[in-house]
């Protein structure tokens, strides 16, 4: 078993986006692969295959990608030169997800490319909903293009969430997959995971020794994690509305960052001795319930539609755009420590980040004052504006003793400046290429995850649970966040 690609710059890979007629194909993957094509950091032997049921020609299938490429790793002078070399590389075929025509001419393309007899390895991308990932990983084994893993060749797929509704639907699409791709052939992909500043959370927990002795419930007094988008549906409801908020959202993008913060430090930066470790954190979570949870569904406000108004959604749609979850985690290390989870579509602001709340100390000679100190606080913001921020208490200058509170900043913008961030999709995919699954999610990540919500989801769909209203551009409905009834203090060490 081959657990890489025997990865060269001379090395033939052949590599098929399914969908490739769609947005994120269009927006994200084909841009991705250009970015690192234009980097050099693709085998001189790459070679692209759009694969749709859309009629397109060759120059329109051209058209559509070339709309989206930007020129952010080369001078304006050569990359116009370089797109043309990658879009020389880009072959489009028509054909229905079901029908064997289609990929019976892909497999003739693949071999006229290459000579006839000419090999390569193949990596799948099937951007496409999870209902064809069975049909179309069966047609590719039974036309010849998925290569069993012994295979001299090295074949593998990559597939978007969402992975399942529930564990049940989840463990039935792994099922299904396993008959076509072994588990080291399966990618799972989170963009979450390839943004730069969520690696980050792994260096900064680990590499920095000041904040091990204080990541646990002694010196934490909860953590929050928050998410919100500005942006309503906005005619994409069919697909929003089967899945809601905490299907979207929470199960994928934001319990990833919950297990790498919670999460044990690994015996090695191999993946699977990390993914061992997130694992074992989200199995630490108790399930959750319907007390747990408050659920909202954005109206219509700041001259915006609300959710039920958009003509892609059911009038009668109990759907979820907005959840805030509490978590209990049992694990030693976060024992009795809070963790809040905020996810709301159609909000205030568009934000993505974490809040880690230290407590703050019994007896402090500033309280004796009258001038208390407030708690510190980490914030990890993960978009916009990517960065780490540490919240202290400080002395305003001055003859009085004044405290104020004050961060210690380390913007990405500022911190390294003119070095271009790739986007998460190009370190996952070429993560892929390379066949490093530490970025992608393994199968029993998705029944740990699955196992701490399905209880709920189930509650809400059988109560038929109506969520809260709250208005487009708002806060979201009014929650009652944690606060500790006895002393929020920490008592010094004995």
């Amino acid at each position: 078993m081959r657990a890489i690609f025997p990865w060269t710059m001379n090395q033939d890979i052949d590599i098929v986006i399914f969908g490739a007629s769609g947005d994120l194909a269009r927006r994200k993957i084909f841009p991705a692969f250009f970015s690192l094509f234009s980097r050099g950091l693709l085998p001189e032997g790459v070679r692209f295959y759009g694969f749709a049921r859309s009629d397109l020609s060759q120059k329109d299938f051209h058209d559509k990608i070339m709309s989206f490429l930007t020129c952010r790793y080369s001078p304006q002078e050569s990359c116009r030169e370089k797109m043309d070399s990658f879009l020389s590389r880009c072959e489009y075929v028509r054909g229905e997800y079901a029908a064997d025509t289609g990929y019976r001419y892909l497999l003739d393309r693949m071999a006229a490319a290459r000579g006839g007899g000419v090999s390569a390895d193949r990596l799948f991308y099937l951007a496409l909903p999870p209902e064809m990932f069975s049909i179309v990983s069966k047609r590719l084994s039974e036309n010849s293009l998925a290569l069993p893993e012994e295979d001299a060749r090295c074949s593998r797929v990559i597939v978007e969430k969402p992975f399942g509704r529930d564990r049940e639907s989840s463990d039935e699409l792994i099922g299904e997959l396993k008959k076509y791709f072994t588990e080291s052939q399966t990618y799972r992909i989170d963009h979450y995971l390839g943004k730069e500043i969520v690696q980050d959370i792994l260096v900064f927990r680990f590499a920095n020794i000041v904040f091990q002795p204080i990541w646990n419930a002694r010196y934490i007094e909860k953590i929050e994690i928050l998410w919100s988008e500005e942006l309503g549906v906005e005619g994409r409801g069919g697909y929003f509305d089967e899945y809601g908020i905490i299907r979207d959202v929470v199960q994928n993008h934001l319990f990833q960052v919950l297990s790498l913060l919670l999460m044990e430090e690994p015996d090695s930066l191999e993946a699977n001795d990390i993914i061992d470790k997130k694992v074992d954190a989200l199995r630490h979570i108790k399930p959750l319930r319907l007390r747990d949870v408050v659920l909202g569904q954005y109206s219509a406000g700041a001259g915006k539609p609300g959710y039920i108004e958009d003509p892609t959604v059911p009038k009668d749609s109990l759907t979820p755009t907005f959840a805030f979850l509490k978590l209990k985690v049992a694990s030693p290390r976060w024992h009795t420590m809070p963790v809040e989870i905020t996810a709301g579509k159609a909000m205030n602001e568009r934000k993505a980040e974490v809040r880690i709340i230290f407590r703050k100390p019994c007896g402090s000679l500033f309280c004796k004052t009258g001038k208390c100190q407030p708690s510190n606080a980490l914030v990890i913001r993960i978009q916009p504006d990517e960065g780490f921020h540490f919240q202290i208490a400080t002395k305003e200058p001055g003859t009085k003793m004044e405290l104020k509170h004050k961060n210690l900043d380390l913007s990405y913008i500022s911190a390294f400046p003119g070095k271009t961030m790739p986007d998460a999709y190009e370190n996952l995919l070429l993560d892929s290429i390379r066949g490093d699954k530490t970025l992608f999610i393994r199968n029993d990540e998705l029944e740990a995850a699955w196992d701490i919500l399905t209880p709920l989801l189930n509650e809400i769909e059988k109560s038929r649970l109506k969520p809260r209203l709250y208005k487009f551009a708002s806060e979201g409905p009014e929650v009652k966040r944690y606060s500790r009834k006895h002393k929020l203090c920490l008592n010094p060490p004995a």
